[in-house]
């Protein structure tokens, strides 16, 4: 599996589609799969919503798009692959593949469960006199009595750029003008690899402004924003997640909260991911708000909380160089949520480890100050945090199996793959010139152990 598309909460359930391929544990012929939940955590796996068409103009793969409601009737508009009639038609080249991509709708009834694929594309062809990048992975939304739909793009020599597209039924659109546009890159034989193409965006009202979304090389950035006749101001910007993390989307939740979701992707090599029959993971829903400053805050949704089990608090220690390893805490089952609020010294640095209880190293959190900044590490991924000397660092690490998510003081994120399975549970020791104003240890419960009240 991979990009998460068209999350949705209709009727009293969160659904969830994404990117995916039935045929094995690699990238293929993408279908949307599709799984709901009462809570965003507990997810029952839903029968395949769309597939390729033999024949159709969908046939080599539904990729990724969005899910609204139209006059209360579930409907995705996603991106169709197929085949160039000539080889000037091919809006996808990435050094493999030559490929048509056209924008396509479909609708179902309140299941979401059977879809009826409408007769031909509703946008068949990129705008004319664009030599495009790419084009694919419509984002969709209501804007008075219309609709508009931002499109991943980019143009050949100039950038990536993401075009906006208006409609009166989500059927007939009408191209207006680029949303947003980049500059200039270096060439690749796959333009997404050097931000030439922006792909999988996501744009929305958040407080005052607007938040934009795009992936591209690697990495998912957010810029935020003035939106004013139909035309996105950046003001500021920085990158979502600096691990593996990618394709991310967004959505409202019960309480009108917006949610975002991203894919984290294997870091193994595919060979290893073949074998073990499965590639590919959900993040946690995470909240996301804004600073006084305009910047984009993430923090894990409070849903997560539903899994804490058995807890272990420490209150306040002083410097953490005189108190060596947290003695008390263990790490069972690879499953736990850690919360650790710090104080560095105005030129201090500290080491939060995971360690089996031989010593081994299973991961690590580094903090230190750097000539133009803060750095924070999660094992091999940099970040850099945006603090001032003396203010606190509050940490949040999820761990679920082979994956760790880290929030830092709700600005800065890192999602880092770890693949050894210990023998036994990991302790935990914190060195450096850091106070230490709590430690906070919570065994998660699995999530698949749900009862099926839940499902």
């Amino acid at each position: 599996m991979n990009d998460p598309n068209g999350p949705i909460f209709v009727n009293g359930r969160y659904h969830m589609f994404f990117q995916y391929n039935p045929g094995g544990a690699f990238w293929g012929s993408m279908h949307w799969a599709h799984a709901s939940s009462p809570d965003m955590i507990h997810w029952h796996h839903e029968p395949i919503a769309l597939a390729p068409t033999p024949g159709g103009y969908d046939r080599y793969g539904v990729f990724s798009g969005s899910a609204v409601l139209d006059g209360g009737k579930p409907t995705v508009i996603y991106t169709g692959v197929e085949p160039p009639s000539y080889r000037g038609e091919a809006t996808l080249r990435d050094g493999l593949h030559a490929w048509r991509e056209v924008q396509c709708l479909a609708v179902s009834d309140s299941s979401l469960r059977v879809w009826r694929k409408a007769p031909k594309p509703v946008i068949p062809n990129p705008p004319p006199g664009l030599a495009v990048t790419g084009f694919r992975d419509p984002c969709v939304w209501r804007e008075g009595g219309d609709w508009m739909l931002a499109l991943g793009s980019g143009v050949r020599g100039k950038g990536g750029s993401i075009l906006l597209y208006r409609s009166p039924d989500l059927r007939r659109w009408t191209y207006l003008h680029p949303l947003a546009e980049g500059r200039a890159v270096g060439q690749a034989a796959n333009p997404v690899d050097s931000g030439e193409m922006w792909e999988c965006p996501d744009f929305f009202p958040l407080g005052d402004r607007y938040v934009l979304l795009i992936s591209t090389m690697g990495k998912v950035f957010w810029k935020t924003g003035r939106y004013r006749e139909q035309r996105f101001h950046p003001e500021r910007e920085g990158t979502v997640d600096f691990g593996a993390y990618y394709a991310a989307k967004s959505m409202l939740d019960r309480h009108g909260r917006r949610v975002l979701w991203g894919w984290i992707p294997e870091r193994r090599p595919e060979k290893s991911y073949r074998a073990a029959g499965w590639a590919g993971v959900m993040s946690l829903p995470r909240i996301v708000s804004l600073a006084p400053d305009g910047s984009l805050r993430m923090e894990p949704a409070p849903a997560v909380e539903v899994l804490r089990r058995r807890h272990v608090h420490t209150g306040g220690m002083g410097a953490s160089k005189d108190q060596g390893s947290l003695t008390a805490m263990r790490i069972h089952n690879l499953a736990a949520e850690l919360q650790v609020e710090l104080i560095p010294e105005r030129s201090g640095s500290f080491l939060l480890q995971l360690l089996l209880d031989r010593g081994e190293p299973f991961a690590e959190v580094r903090y230190k100050r750097e000539n133009l900044g803060r750095e924070l590490r999660l094992n091999r991924t940099h970040a850099s945090l945006p603090t001032r000397a003396g203010d606190p660092i509050m940490l949040r690490l999820f761990l679920d199996g082979s994956v760790l998510e880290l929030f830092a003081n709700a600005v800065t994120t890192i999602t880092e793959r770890v693949y050894s399975v210990p023998q036994g549970p990991l302790r935990i020791v914190l060195q450096g010139e850091v106070g230490v104003n709590s430690v906070d240890l919570w065994q998660m419960q699995l999530a698949s152990e749900a009862s099926p009240a839940l499902q």
